[in-house]
C-alpha cells in the first residue's frame, strides 16, 4: 500500500442479486480512483437461492482486492453484515446493499463528508425508489421503534454508510443475537451526520422482507433496545386493578347502603375473560423478553462460515 492513501472496505450482504454483482464491483473500482484509495471489496454470501458463491469465488479469483465469505446456512442480512466487519482491514467501512440501489458512486460523497470530522455518514434517502409498501412499513417501524425507545430515528436511512476503524472496532464488541446495523451505529454515540444520496429502483429480483419478516425485525429490535413495554404491562395492569376495585367499590355501596341487588352475570363474565386476556397478553410479553434472555444466554456464534477466498483464511 503507498502512503497517504487511505485503505477503504466495502462489505456487502449478498442474497438474491447474483447478477448484480460484476457490475458492482466494476462500479466501486471505478469510483475508488476518484477518492482515491486502496480498497477491498468483502462480499457475503448469506445462503443466496441463486449462484452467487460461484460469482464471488470467480470475482475474487479476477481480483486479489475482491474477498469472499460463505455462511454456512441463512442467517440474516445483520448477521451477514457482522461477519464482512469482523474481516475487514480498512481505515474506513462502508456497508452497502448489493442490489445496486445503493450507488456506488455515492460512496465518494460520503467519504468527503467524514474529511470534515464526522467518524460516521449514512446515506440520505430522500427520494426512495421503494413501492409504497416498502417506504410506509419503514416509516411504521421507527415510528414505533422511536415510542418505545425514547429516541428520534431517520427513516430514510438504512445500512449505506461509511464509518471509521474506531467505530467498527466498537460495533465489534456487541454481539448480540438481535442485531440492527444502523440502530447499532447510532447507539454508540460517535460523530455521525447524513448526506443526501440518490437511491436507485431495484434492478433484479425483489426484498426478502415479507410481513412476518418485517415484524420480526420490529420485534426483536424493540425488545433489543427497550424495556419499554415491560413497564407499560404493568402500569395497564395497575389501571385494570384500579379500576375493578372502584367499581367493586361501588357495587358494594349499591349493595349494603342503598339496597340494590348487584344483577349483570353477562357483564361479570366478559370482565372475567377481558381480565384473563390481559393476564395472557402481559405473560407473552414477559415470554418475548425471557426468550431473549435464554438465546443470549446460550451464547451460540452469531454465524458460521463454510468456506472464505483463501486472502482471508489467515485474517482473523
Amino acid at each position: 500500500m503507498g502512503t497517504g492513501h487511505p485503505l477503504i472496505s466495502v462489505v456487502i450482504p449478498v442474497y438474491g442479486c447474483e447478477t448484480c454483482l460484476e457490475e458492482l464491483s466494476k462500479r466501486i473500482t471505478e469510483t475508488m480512483k476518484q477518492i482515491p484509495a486502496h480498497f477491498e471489496i468483502i462480499f457475503v454470501n448469506d445462503a443466496s437461492p441463486d449462484n452467487a458463491w460461484q460469482t464471488i469465488v470467480q470475482l475474487a479469483a479476477n481480483d486479489d482486492r475482491i474477498k469472499g465469505i460463505d455462511l454456512a446456512r441463512n442467517f440474516g442480512q445483520h448477521h451477514a453484515i457482522t461477519a464482512g466487519l469482523d474481516y475487514t482491514a480498512g481505515d474506513w467501512i462502508v456497508v452497502m446493499d448489493c442490489d445496486l440501489q445503493d450507488k456506488p458512486e455515492e460512496i465518494k460523497t460520503l467519504y468527503d463528508k467524514t474529511q470534515e470530522g464526522f467518524e460516521v455518514v449514512f446515506g440520505n434517502r430522500a427520494v426512495r425508489q421503494d413501492n409504497w409498501f416498502k417506504r410506509k412499513t419503514s416509516q411504521m417501524f421507527y415510528r414505533v421503534y422511536d415510542y418505545f425507545t425514547g429516541r428520534t430515528s431517520d427513516h430514510t436511512i438504512a445500512n449505506f454508510s461509511i464509518s471509521s476503524k474506531k467505530v467498527i472496532d466498537g460495533f465489534r464488541r456487541m454481539r448480540e443475537q438481535n442485531r440492527f446495523f444502523p440502530l447499532f451505529i447510532q447507539w454508540m454515540g460517535y460523530k455521525t451526520d447524513t448526506v443526501k444520496i440518490e437511491h436507485c429502483a431495484r434492478m433484479e429480483g425483489k426484498s426478502s422482507y415479507n410481513i412476518k419478516k418485517l415484524v420480526s425485525l420490529a420485534t426483536d429490535a424493540i425488545i433489543s433496545q427497550s424495556n419499554k413495554p415491560l413497564r407499560l404491562s404493568i402500569q395497564f395492569g395497575f389501571l385494570i386493578a384500579l379500576a375493578s376495585f372502584l367499581y367493586g367499590l361501588y357495587l358494594f355501596i349499591r349493595y349494603f347502603f342503598l339496597a340494590q341487588p348487584v344483577q349483570g352475570w353477562t357483564s361479570v363474565m366478559v370482565s372475567i375473560y377481558f381480565i384473563g386476556g390481559l393476564v395472557f397478553f402481559n405473560f407473552g410479553v414477559l415470554g418475548l423478553y425471557l426468550g431473549k434472555v435464554f438465546n443470549e444466554a446460550k451464547a451460540r456464534p452469531l454465524y458460521l462460515i463454510r468456506e472464505t477466498t483463501k486472502d482471508l483464511k489467515e485474517r482473523r
